[in-house]
């Protein structure tokens, strides 16, 4: 079948603000970001109902590569991101709680260095010189259920209440990108190419 591609929300965020941390000489010049990754990061297809066993989960990340940005979050923690085009947020959240949407995979000087299938970058500027980059991916939970409201960041909702464009987290598959390969009640997957693995997912 063609795959459906579903691009993972997030716009360009721009701050010209200091962060809610202070920052030393802290002026107008330092400006958070948040992009998505690419319009074909994470695709999500049609699935044939093959069923198989699911494997245990690998490192998923991208590595620590150096950088420097105001928040403090180590790969493997998550975050809540979020904002407008004029005010971009990002906060520092427990994986799997209601505020967690995304989660560190990957740290580097330049959102460029991230691994080419995450979900989203968030990076700092001063002086229009890229000073760090976060490299994250959705914080997908087996079970738990994500929305993808209109052009917003993605959010965590309880799977008896969905919103907009409800997915529940069937399995999370390593060693494939193939849709079929996921159990019989996944309707589609979100695959990452570069990682080699899926997010197996039912429409809610």
């Amino acid at each position: 079948m063609t795959p459906l591609y579903r691009t993972l929300r997030g716009a360009a965020l721009t701050v010209m603000a200091c962060s809610t941390l202070l920052l030393a000489g802290c002026g107008s010049d330092v400006t958070p970001r948040a992009i998505p990754a690419s319009d074909d990061v994470a695709t999500s297809s049609s699935s044939t109902g093959q069923t198989t066993t699911s494997a245990a989960p690998s490192s998923r990340g991208g590595g620590d590569f150096g950088g420097d940005v105001d928040i403090d979050v180590e790969i493997g923690e998550c975050v809540e991101l979020g904002g407008t085009m004029t005010a971009a947020t990002i906060d520092n959240a427990t994986c799997g709680s209601p505020d967690s949407n995304y989660k560190v995979v990957g740290k580097a000087p330049t959102n460029a260095e991230c691994v080419s299938d995450v979900d989203q970058y968030y990076y700092e500027t001063f002086d229009d010189v890229e000073q760090g980059a976060l490299c994250l991916d959705v914080d997908w939970v087996v079970g738990g259920c994500m929305d993808f409201p209109v052009a917003d960041d993605p959010e965590r909702v309880e799977c008896s209440s969905p919103g907009f464009d409800t997915v529940r987290v069937v399995e999370i598959l390593d060693g494939t990108t193939e849709v079929n390969d996921c159990a019989s009640d996944a309707t589609s997957g979100f695959s990452y190419d570069e990682r080699n693995f899926i997010v197996c997912v039912e429409d809610i």
